[in-house]
């Protein structure tokens, strides 16, 4: 099972200078960081949110007195926005926020933390650079080392590790683990230390890097945008001050060429005869494209030489991973929405994969069935050939398994109906992601991660 790798140290904010750079991550800190709280069910995810928004001054005082309940501020409104969030006091949607300090910019995601709704926690996962997983300190028995003769052994809740879990495999650069609600703990320290040491032998277990381990209070705003000072021992960087310094996540340039094309326009006319009449634009996935490259068409493996790339804005330029861009070729090809354009040689095409997924659906995933499989802009089938395993989130063990339920993680291998251009999601986020949809009920039924090809052995 791709859950667990080799174990690695898990730095703790509160003892080592390295959470300040994302716990040993390197990379571009002045971009705008895209990260994700999520959890378990009232961890105080839109709560933390809500104080983020406050304390940056991101909300207005007009926007305060509508989130008002019983003459209290209810920084949770904030976010919920959805009337079924507010009358249930839950969160159902991912809600974007923005908001920005003297340092940096932020594109904030609240995921929902009931179960049912894991699939809306995983699109949000998907394209975050980091994810803070919110802790509720209240809700775990960190209090008693023996109990009836025997050592307590600390658990952690279920969707505290399945989230962990899940920004693992979706490959969120930087996970943070922020213990809440230590404000309502008699011995907040003794509580911090022990959740902290649960959370570090997780995180071990699992191979998952943790950028940091901070206390906080989203309700009081302790150590949320500014250090609450001796308190619970804690000696690293406030919540937001961590964020700051995280990286965001590199683009596949190092990975050759491709790209998705979403969208043919035509010429209403023209008298170069030069190239073809015809652009196709997408956001190129790995690599980088500029006039002179050679180009595979991927279902009909026609070649063409690019003769003209264009930006966003229509400007003649070379364009890099995750841009946008418009693409000419040098003579009239057979191109489609949903095709690829790929680097010739670089990639071989293939009808089988093996794969992590999350299943998402309400009804098992079971082999034999078929799925459309969405990649870039492609739609092909796929036929569940075999379940390889299942993995237990509570012993992060490989389990046997016939079917996967809702919410589970396992291994699968795919039989698909035309070829797909793929590497291991390890290696390309673009290209190792497929999404899984009921051809009945065009519900989104799994996100799913490619194995390296050692894996189907």
């Amino acid at each position: 099972m791709s859950v667990r790798t080799e174990p690695v140290e898990v730095p703790r904010a509160a003892s080592t200078s390295s959470a300040r750079t994302g716990g040993g991550h390197h990379g571009d800190t002045g971009t705008a960081l895209r990260f994700i709280t999520c959890g378990s069910v009232d961890d105080g995810k839109s709560t933390l949110i809500g104080r983020l928004l406050v304390d940056s001054k991101t909300v207005l005082q007009d926007q305060l007195a509508g989130v008002q309940r019983g003459g209290e501020t209810d920084l949770a409104l904030l976010t919920d926005g959805l009337s079924a969030e507010r009358e249930q006091g839950i969160t159902i949607d991912v809600a974007y926020r923005y908001f920005s300090t003297a340092k940096r910019k932020f594109i904030i995601g609240d995921a929902p933390g009931h179960e049912q709704y894991t699939r809306n926690m995983v699109t949000a996962a998907s394209a975050a650079d980091a994810a803070v997983v919110l802790v509720d300190a209240t809700k775990l028995a960190w209090a008693a080392e023996v109990e009836d003769g025997t050592v307590v052994k600390r658990e952690l809740l279920p969707q505290t590790r399945r989230h962990t879990l899940l920004c693992h495999l979706l490959r969120v650069q930087s996970i943070v683990f922020a213990v809440n609600k230590l404000d309502a703990i008699g011995d907040a320290g003794l509580a911090f230390e022990r959740i902290s040491t649960a959370l570090t032998a997780f995180a071990e277990a699992a191979g998952v890097q943790v950028a940091g381990i901070v206390p906080i209070s989203a309700l009081k705003g302790w150590n949320v945008a500014t250090r609450h000072a001796d308190w619970v021992g804690y000696e690293g960087p406030s919540l937001l001050s961590l964020l700051e310094d995280l990286p965001v996540t590199a683009q596949d340039e190092a990975v050759p060429f491709a790209f998705p094309v979403q969208w043919v326009e035509k010429f209403s006319s023209s008298a170069d005869t030069s190239q073809g009449r015809r652009v196709f634009w997408g956001r190129v996935a790995s690599g980088h494209v500029e006039p002179g490259q050679r180009v595979t068409v991927l279902p009909s493996n026609q070649t063409a030489t690019v003769a003209q790339v264009l930006s966003h804005t229509r400007q003649p330029k070379s364009v890099h991973a995750g841009h946008s861009a418009g693409i000419v070729l040098d003579r009239e090809v057979d191109v489609s929405r949903g095709d690829w354009l790929l680097a010739p040689g670089a990639f071989e095409p293939v009808r089988e994969i093996t794969a992590t997924v999350a299943w998402l659906d309400d009804e098992p995933l079971v082999a034999g069935r078929v799925y459309w499989a969405l990649q870039g802009h492609r739609w092909v089938k796929a036929k569940v050939a075999r379940i390889v395993d299942r993995v237990n989130i509570t012993t992060l063990e490989s389990e046997p398994a016939t079917q996967l339920e809702a919410n589970s993680i396992g291994d699968v291998v795919l039989a698909l109906q035309q070829p797909l251009a793929v590497l291991p999601f390890t290696q390309s986020r673009a290209l190792g992601s497929l999404v899984l949809v009921d051809t009945a009920s065009h519900k989104t039924a799994a996100a799913v991660l490619v194995q390296p090809a050692a894996a189907k052995a």
